[in-house]
């Protein structure tokens, strides 16, 4: 038979008692102050780390950029996009770090992602 306490508790304890934590020993355990903790990937910025991709902020490798034909329109969803035109030539290049399925692409002075599948990568 169960007298409202836990079982293995001789003794009897008030509910109040049981439920509130202590006061004193919360009192006394120091502050530990939390440091965020931001990925990073040498030399790439965090932009890029974060998930969010600057294309002013990233400069091409010094080797590994190739030209790539691209296969068909492209429609850039946003401002860290390239939009494309089917036929046109341009320079592509991959990040440490990137979605495999995406590259940055460059014409001219513009820079943004471009997605592997709309390219044919020449040698």
């Amino acid at each position: 038979r169960f007298s409202g306490t836990f079982v293995g508790n001789a003794e009897s304890a008030s509910p109040a008692a049981a439920t509130s934590p202590p006061t004193a020993a919360a009192a006394t355990l120091p502050a530990v102050p939390t440091i965020p903790v931001v990925p990073t990937i040498v030399g790439v910025p965090n932009t890029v780390a974060e998930g969010v991709l600057n294309p002013n902020e990233v400069k091409p490798p010094a080797s590994g950029t190739r030209r790539a034909r691209v296969l068909y329109d492209y429609e850039a969803a946003d401002s860290t996009e390239l939009a494309l035109l089917a036929d046109e030539m341009i320079t592509v290049y991959s990040l440490p770090g990137m979605d495999p399925d995406w590259l940055i692409g460059e014409r001219g002075n513009q820079k943004g992602k471009v997605p592997v599948t709309y390219l044919e990568l020449l040698s």
